[in-house]
């Protein structure tokens, strides 16, 4: 048990017995726990099986290849419109959990499986285009462009989204500038200043981005 993950639990303001209990249920699955990404994580020969998530309105377990699992019970989640490999299984409270216990177990044996036999999530071809307004400021700022290409690829798929979205240009330009400095300091679209996502609880989304 990494004592890393005892901190974030008993310091959680939201769901404590429910990742608990999840944490439980997933070491009694043979995994070994690391502190990834800020959150619980779980892996097997330094590969990821599963992490800990603990939202505002719900916790749930995070399944890295969610996509290529049976879900025989019809219960996975995705978590995103764009996501393409990870799923959850979402809980509302610890008593549903308990309930559930067996057939998480099922679905994290099933993970392990998945990992072990050397599966891959097959990427989407599907590109989100560039915006002009955001080449010409990278032209501009070529420190811009190092750190967007900087960023993982979902954070450049999301701002690319969030960008494209607008229909008018200047509403485009205008978002670009909002988020030049987030940007140039490596953070994600919905990512806060204290380096966590705003949607996590034990981040109330007040730090301001300066």
């Amino acid at each position: 048990m990494n004592p890393k993950i005892d901190e974030y639990i008993n310091s959680a303001t939201l769901w404590q017995e429910e990742m608990k209990l999840l944490r439980e249920i997933i070491l009694s699955c043979g995994l070994t726990e690391e502190w990834k990404w800020r959150i619980p994580c779980y892996t097997m020969d330094d590969n990821n099986i599963v992490m800990i998530q603990a939202f505002k309105k719900y916790c749930a377990l995070g399944f890295f290849k969610g996509s290529l699992l049976k879900d025989t019970n019809g219960i996975l989640v995705k978590p995103g419109e764009n996501t393409q490999g990870g799923r959850q299984i979402r809980f509302a409270n610890v008593i549903e959990m308990d309930s559930m216990k067996d057939t998480v177990k099922a679905y994290i044996y099933e993970a392990i499986e998945v990992e072990k036999a050397g599966m891959k999530v097959a990427p989407k071809k599907e590109e989100v285009e560039m915006p002009e307004e955001l080449k010409t400021k990278f032209i501009e700022m070529p420190a811009l462009k190092t750190s967007f290409e900087s960023l993982t690829p979902g954070r450049q798929r999301a701002y690319l989204m969030h960008f494209s979205a607008a229909k008018q240009s200047k509403t485009r330009d205008a978002r670009i500038t909002k988020n030049i400095e987030r940007i140039l300091s490596g953070k994600g679209l919905n990512d806060c200043i204290c380096g966590m996502s705003k949607k996590m609880p034990n981040c109330d989304g007040s730090h301001k981005f300066i």
